[in-house]
């Protein structure tokens, strides 16, 4: 009779153990899209790090999804804030079999990126893209994890009037979908309080001179500058301000909010007021202790929006989990109807997809430092 060694039984019990988990193993990947070059750039590596945060997060509690260990990945693609980059960027994260998507940054490459999200299923939790004309093409594959500037145009045209008591306004805008898209909702606010513009100038996201535009807004005296675009061009914007001594106070929303804007406007920027989506990151549910682990893991501080991009993927996963289902089909209604207590505030969607009950921070550039002013909107609204 032959007797088999026990040792040799238990080896081979154990490799077949061993190799029956790694088969239960699965990778998901979760689309990361926004401008991981160009001006933008570290807008969209802030998106990044607060994405891979999330996913570092989930995957420490080692989760179950299907009866299956799942292992989340992120895969970035740079869209360069450029609309027909971010379709072959939307594109290219479908192709590679990407569960959903966070992003994108920009409203004008959310747009049609949407389109090709939607076609293929997939979820697309925008961590930013406020312009509202995003969740308003009626994909019910759209969300987004801040308030829109529908909301955040009225509140800033209320605070222009009657906090800062402005009375001769003039706006400037990128014609971005972003930029045009605030400055018409600043101008609608404007216009239910009884207050017309003095002027209406236009630029590109390229520009960099404003001398002519500036010039020709100079002549009518203005008491405030809105300007609906991003801090990049804001800031040589309060730049030129100063050194044609025009005596007006320089409004934005939704991008000002930086470091990158001191550091380039310098001391020009003091006096800028910007209204923000979201709430200071230390009134914020979890904001202290995201910008701990934040500055713990990249040993940088936090350019603007990497807690939304965190809440965006979170909220993202935390769906699938609920579905028990990293299907999109499965998914996605849970995701629509979801209550999320996130880093950033609680999370539940509208019928388009947008944020409910979104909060707006107003600051203002005190000493060299963006200082929170007061908080519209939120739960009180």
């Amino acid at each position: 009779m032959k007797i088999m060694n026990i040792s040799v039984i238990s080896s081979a019990f154990l490799l077949a153990s061993l190799a029956g988990f790694a088969q239960a193993e699965e990778t998901v990947l979760i689309g990361l899209a926004g401008p991981l070059t160009g001006p933008s750039a570290r807008i969209g590596k802030d998106l990044e790090n607060g994405a891979q945060l999330a996913i570092d997060d989930v995957n420490k509690s080692h989760p179950v999804i299907g009866g299956k260990a799942v292992t989340f990945k992120l895969q970035s693609e740079d869209d360069q804030s450029d609309p027909r980059v971010a379709v072959a960027v939307a594109q290219r994260l479908v192709d590679s079999g990407v569960a959903g998507v966070v992003g994108h940054w920009n409203t004008g490459t959310s747009i049609p990126a949407a389109r090709i999200y939607h076609d293929a299923g997939i979820a697309q939790v925008a961590p930013v893209a406020t312009g509202h004309a995003y969740t308003q093409q009626g994909f019910d594959t759209s969300f987004r994890v801040m308030g829109h500037d529908d909301d955040g145009g009225n509140f800033a045209g209320q605070y222009a009037v009657n906090t800062l008591k402005a009375r001769r306004i003039a706006v400037i805008d990128d014609r971005t979908a972003f930029g045009q898209g605030l400055a018409d909702e600043f101008i609608k606010s404007l216009d239910a309080q009884g207050v017309k513009i003095i002027d209406r100038q236009y630029v590109d996201d390229k520009t960099v001179d404003f001398s002519a535009v500036l010039t020709a807004i100079r002549s009518k005296n203005p008491d405030l500058i809105f300007f609906g675009g991003v801090d990049s061009q804001a800031a040589p914007l309060a730049r030129r301000i100063k050194q044609l001594g025009i005596n007006a106070t320089l409004m934005g929303a939704g991008g000002f909010v930086s470091q990158t804007f001191l550091t380039l406007a310098q001391k020009e920027g003091e006096g800028v007021v910007a209204l923000e989506p979201g709430l200071p990151i230390d009134q914020m549910p979890g904001g202290k202790s995201f910008e701990q682990a934040y500055q713990s893991r990249y040993h940088t501080h936090i350019e603007l929006h990497a807690p939304f991009a965190y809440d965006a993927t979170r909220v993202l996963i935390a769906a699938m989990q609920k579905a028990n289902s990293t299907d999109a089909s499965v998914y996605l209604p849970v995701l629509r109807n979801i209550n999320y207590a996130g880093v950033t505030g609680n999370i539940a969607f509208d019928g388009q997809g947008n944020l409910k009950n979104p909060s707006f921070t107003v600051y203002k550039v005190v000493q060299g430092k963006w200082q929170p002013q007061t908080v519209l909107g939120g739960t009180s609204k």
